[in-house]
């Protein structure tokens, strides 16, 4: 077979749902090995994941709290801001795959973009916060408009991957509705409490800040996926 039957063959695999198998599983068989000599092992890969999902979430809960109530130098407050998005990010991928296992779902990948995005909107609004503050100290009124703009945005995608993920955990067998209906409620609140005072941020114009509920809300979800650690094995074990 030639490498452009190979790569026609892989993606006709990636657009199929042969039963709810796991892509990865599926493109083993056409690499020729099964589950153990193909291009991943299937069931360490997904592990390793949501494992490092969890270590990201726990990271990005502490480097939030850090940021929120800690008082700290500087350049100890950027390095917080520079990391925190990142760690936001790869849980949310880490966590799509958790989810996966109980069934694709267009709102858990929604749910895991939606909540990528606001984690490289935070590092921006952050930095750029931290850089104003130190080097525009006597005229701060344009570069507070940009990182305000920049706070409620990330704080709206933030909103949005909120409530996918809490659409996507509604039948799911390690979260439901606990999880589903706590996060539609935040998720909704986040968005609707941003908007209604835009550009100013809803502390400030007198509203309840719902980031720290939010805050509470994911660690939670993290300590439920690192709960769910020997279920997550028993279904792999299942789909291998």
């Amino acid at each position: 077979m030639s490498s452009q039957e190979s790569l026609v063959n892989w993606t006709l695999v990636m657009c199929e749902e042969n039963r709810g198998a796991p892509v990865w599983s599926q493109l083993n068989e056409h690499a020729g090995g099964g589950r153990s000599q193909g291009i991943f092992k299937g069931s360490a890969y997904e592990r390793h994941w949501i494992k490092t999902a969890i270590v990201a979430g726990l990271c990005a809960c502490i480097l939030y709290l850090t940021r929120t109530f800690a008082p700290s130098p500087p350049r100890a407050k950027a390095a917080v801001a520079a990391f925190l998005g990142p760690a936001i990010c790869i849980s949310s991928i880490g966590l799509h795959f958790l989810l996966h296992l109980n069934g694709r779902s267009v709102a858990a990948v929604l749910g895991s973009i939606h909540n990528v995005l606001p984690g490289c909107l935070f590092s921006a609004m952050a930095l750029v916060q931290r850089a104003a503050k130190q080097y525009a100290p006597e005229s701060m009124r344009k570069p507070v408009s940009i990182w305000l703009g920049l706070d409620v945005a990330w704080d709206i995608y933030n909103g949005l991957g909120t409530l996918f993920f809490a659409y996507a955990v509604t039948r799911h067998p390690r979260f439901r509705w606990p999880f589903a209906a706590s996060g539609f409620v935040l998720g909704a609140l986040v968005i609707v409490l941003n908007l209604i005072p835009f550009p100013v941020l809803p502390a400030g114009a007198g509203y309840l800040d719902v980031g720290p509920f939010v805050g509470v809300w994911c660690l939670a979800v993290v300590i439920q996926a690192w709960r769910s650690l020997q279920w997550a094995g028993q279904r792999l074990g299942a789909v291998a």
